[in-house]
């Protein structure tokens, strides 16, 4: 006979040594508390019959948005499958999921998600690999709607519960329910200090409101629990490194950038993307970080094969690029993009249209900036503004593009434009230093100074 696992939830195994293996492994995945590799393996082999392991082991692979890893992908997703004939429909429908995601139809993987959690609503593996996907496609409704769908069914007494308030906290808060965000951020980590994605929900509330000062205390707080042993630091850090650059602290986001956004501390696509960014910001400030871009991308060596996989990726290597002042290698890059984009191979791969409408004319409009070209920037980035959350992340590592379109307008002939950002901006959430270097940067009259 096979158990359920600690919701209820139908699994294939028998064995409760995998079982709770496996339940470590979901809570590694969802607290980033050390990778869960360990401990499904640990499953595998006190289960050697189980599908579950290997199809977990995929899913968390692709999460990491790394084509170097899609081999080692596809060897679990055969195990699972070749193991998988008398699963649970459930765990078959996982299986379903994660081959949607090797193959790259993203959207498709969350509708399956999203069936098997009408049925298993208890189901946190499906909650929080479709949120990680929903993050990826930039689906912020899903982000709040899917964990709203199945948090009443949950006892509130289970260790994950928590971690799914998390969930939730960040849906509302990438849905402009700021208040409701905060409250529901704050609500889980009341019940259990170690929920990481909680911390980064309230995190992001405070940015989005301008509130830098309680952002840095807030990261401050909480630092003991997600700064050490915890793959989602860096992150955390770079948040704590743009409340720096909010208040206009310049030296103290590149010290954060020195001590946790470089060296040894990249291991990761989703690690060196937030130090690119970060470099991005302190670029169009004035700031020459041509050193710690051309370090960043001799750890990167972003493979040119890999080129066109993740749109939001290829942004960040270009990014990366430009600080270096490789502009030539860019434009390489970009071409491979375009080539990839342009492909009738990649049609059924989610990121196909997005990288075609929406990540090549911001990619040509980044290459236009460095080039010079301030006015020919804002022509393709402007009007890619209403669809850039295609590209995935959140609204604050998108704002880059708005910071981007400021430094093109200051540089180029569109103050009008300029202008009219930063009125957008300071109707969001008040005028912080951030914003009024940028008013100073445009020139703009006193009374658009207040």
């Amino acid at each position: 006979m096979s158990y359920p696992d600690a919701r209820g939830n139908p699994c294939g195994s028998s064995t409760r040594a995998a079982l709770a293996a496996a339940e470590q492994a979901l809570w590694r995945m969802m607290s980033f508390y050390d990778a869960p590799l360990a401990d499904l393996d640990a499953a595998g082999a006190a289960d050697p019959g189980w599908a579950l392991p290997h199809t977990m082991k995929a899913g968390f692979l692709l999460s990491l948005t790394e084509p170097a890893l899609l081999g080692d992908a596809a060897d679990e997703i055969a195990l699972a499958e070749a193991a998988s004939a008398h699963a649970p429909a459930r765990e078959r429908a996982h299986l379903q999921a994660v081959q949607h995601v090797f193959d790259g139809r993203w959207t498709a993987a969350c509708r399956v998600w999203d069936e098997l959690l009408l049925e298993h609503p208890r189901d946190a593996l499906a909650l929080q690999w479709a949120q990680l996907w929903d993050f990826y496609r930039g689906d912020a409704v899903n982000l709040r709607q899917r964990p709203a769908r199945a948090l009443p069914d949950w006892d509130e007494a289970d260790p994950l519960h928590p971690h799914v308030l998390a969930l939730y906290a960040f849906g509302l808060e990438e849905c402009n329910l700021h208040a409701q965000a905060e409250d529901v951020g704050r609500r889980a980590l009341a019940a259990d200090a170690r929920v990481p994605w909680a911390v980064h929900a309230v995190t992001h509330v405070m940015e989005m409101q301008g509130r830098f000062e309680d952002g840095a205390a807030w990261l401050r707080q909480h630092q003991s629990a997600w700064a050490e042993g915890n793959g989602f630091a860096g992150h955390l850090w770079w948040h704590k490194a743009l409340f720096r650059l909010e208040a206009l602290d310049v030296a103290g986001a590149l010290r954060l950038l020195d001590a946790h956004l470089s060296g040894p501390a990249l291991q990761l696509t989703l690690h060196r993307v937030d130090a690119a960014a970060l470099l991005w910001r302190l670029h169009l400030m004035g700031e020459d970080v041509s050193a710690q871009a051309t370090a960043l991308l001799a750890g990167w060596g972003p493979d040119a094969a890999g080129a066109g996989h993740y749109a939001f990726n290829d942004l960040h290597i270009v990014l990366a690029l430009l600080c270096a002042g490789q502009v030539a290698a860019a434009e390489a890059w970009v071409a491979r993009c375009a080539q990839r984009a342009l492909g009738a191979e990649e049609a059924r791969r989610s990121n196909h249209p997005v990288a075609r409408e929406v990540g090549l004319p911001v990619l040509r409009g980044l290459l236009a900036f460095a080039r010079g070209d301030a006015d020919g920037a804002v022509d393709l980035l402007y009007p890619q503004r209403s669809g850039a959350q295609r590209l995935g992340g959140s609204h604050a590592q998108r704002d880059l593009l708005d910071q981007t379109l400021l430094a093109a307008a200051a540089a180029g002939g569109r103050r009008a434009l300029g202008r009219a950002l930063l009125n957008e901006r300071s109707m969001a959430k008040p005028v912080t230093p951030l914003t009024r270097h940028w008013i100073d940067r445009l020139a703009l009259p006193a009374r658009e100074r207040a």
